[in-house]
């Protein structure tokens, strides 16, 4: 299969291409989509491909919301741009008690095929209320399945396949990651949700991690490997459902684990998988589950502010030297409370 190396936000656009293409009750609707193809460019050229099936709204979330989950119930796919994914927080009556239970509440008798498209992250000095990532509030709403890739050609599968899903997801796309490139097919195909990667083979200690912090471990996997350490990264790419079964795979094989994100670290999804490792693994442990996340604290306007609160390689390095208890190696003054 032949690939070339396209943007995140160019995969968005041909995956959503190709499905409007296929089934004609696919659409898009939200603010500010045909000016410029929506803010990240990610609906470049479909207003243009696909008129009348790519809408702009008024600005009010829950009417955009509302809208989506009527038009899912009678019959249409609806792809619903929140803009940012901070603004959830306006339509979470919509999110939470409308697109998440409808299905079970009328017996399975209704389907909701919808998307929820939601820019998340920091490190674009946005500031406090358009930095934050809120994936562990919707993981823990049952009826909703949530997406978090890091690459193109993951961003294109798994969006397909959440575009095709009889049930509602949350597909988090982090804010800094839309220019990231990366090798695409050309031809069509489709991610299955619920599977895990394994974006760097290891047999020391296993990072497991998603989004953008999916490049955050890599780098410091090149880094401790130069240590002689040899770190496998999991990029879990959908957070429910989870592809525990990899998870496990890599913690028998390795005995050890950091996990990273960039959410703030107390109620984070790390607390999640390091209490199922813990109940469901503990002996193949050869040390603590160690979390790595941003500290507690609304994410700064300043760059530099923001940039220490958020987590940085330097903390996944503190948190594997946690993991398999060792002193560092170098002396350095611990950036604190990012590692727990």
């Amino acid at each position: 299969m032949a690939v070339r190396e396209i943007t995140c936000s160019q995969a968005i656009a041909e995956a959503l291409a190709e499905e409007m293409e296929r089934d004609d009750t696919v659409f898009i609707l939200g603010e500010d989509l045909t000016s410029n193809g929506g803010i990240f460019c990610q609906f470049k050229g479909l207003p243009e491909k696909f008129p009348g099936r790519v809408i702009d709204t008024p600005i009010s979330e829950t009417s955009i919301v509302g809208s989506g989950v009527g038009a899912a119930l009678t019959g249409m796919r609806p792809i619903v741009d929140m803009h940012f994914a901070d603004f959830v927080t306006t339509a979470m009556d919509e999110i939470v008690n409308q697109m998440a239970k409808i299905r079970y509440m009328f017996g399975g008798q209704a389907k909701l095929p919808m998307v929820l498209w939601a820019p998340d992250g920091a490190g674009i000095s946005a500031a406090a209320q358009h930095s934050q990532s809120l994936e562990s509030w919707l993981v823990h709403t049952p009826g909703l399945k949530v997406v978090v890739p890091s690459e193109p050609a993951d961003v294109k599968g798994l969006l397909k396949a959440a575009v095709r899903d009889d049930d509602p997801v949350i597909f988090f796309q982090h804010k800094r990651l839309f220019k990231q490139t990366g090798p695409v097919p050309e031809e069509p195909y489709v991610i299955p949700l619920g599977k895990a990667d394994v974006k760097r083979a290891g047999s020391d200690i296993t990072l497991i991690t998603y989004s953008r912090m999916t490049y955050e471990c890599l780098e410091a996997a090149r880094k401790l490997a130069e240590q002689g350490i040899q770190a496998e990264v999991l990029d879990l790419r959908t957070l429910k459902p989870l592809d525990f079964d990899l998870i496990a795979r890599s913690v028998k094989k390795t005995n050890h684990v950091v996990v990273v994100h960039e959410a703030c670290l107390t109620g984070g999804f790390g607390a999640e998988i390091a209490a199922r490792i813990g109940e469901e693994l503990f002996e193949h442990l050869a040390g603590p589950v160690v979390r790595v996340g941003a500290k507690d604290v609304p994410v700064p306007f300043s760059p530099v502010l923001e940039q220490y609160v958020l987590p940085q390689v330097e903390d996944i390095l503190e948190g594997v030297d946690k993991a398999l208890k060792r002193q560092r190696q170098v002396l350095f003054i611990p950036r604190a409370a990012n590692v727990r």
